[in-house]
């Protein structure tokens, strides 16, 4: 199942660094019995595809979307080919995608 994984910090602020969750659980004995939270990672794995460059993921080294080249670059289409393909190599189906000047970024995305 590649839509559930260990969950990344529920986070608005941009600034805060992306880490894994952690509620440390402990037993009655005081040791800790669990402290990563298994979840769904869908959408993360979505924004972390969108927001690596190629060569960030050590397995994948030419996944990556690096979104922040948009900032440089207003090719819309070309993004929108680059974010489809991208998604492609990690198995999402690309349902809907809206991408263009001024409007907020739409994806529709799921796993095969």
């Amino acid at each position: 199942m590649k839509d559930r994984g260990i969950q990344l910090n529920d986070s608005v602020n941009a600034v805060e660094s992306i880490d894994l969750k952690i509620e440390v659980l402990r037993g009655t004995d005081g040791k800790i019995t669990q402290g990563l939270v298994i979840g769904p990672t869908m959408n993360q794995n979505q924004a972390l595809i969108l927001m690596a460059s190629p060569g960030e993921f050590k397995f994948e080294p030419t996944l990556g979307v690096s979104i922040s080249d948009l900032l440089l670059d207003k090719d819309y289409l070309r993004m929108r080919h680059r974010i489809r393909e991208h998604f492609a190599k990690d198995g999402l189906i690309v349902q809907e995608l809206e991408l263009s000047e001024g409007q907020p970024l739409l994806i529709n995305a799921s796993y095969e």
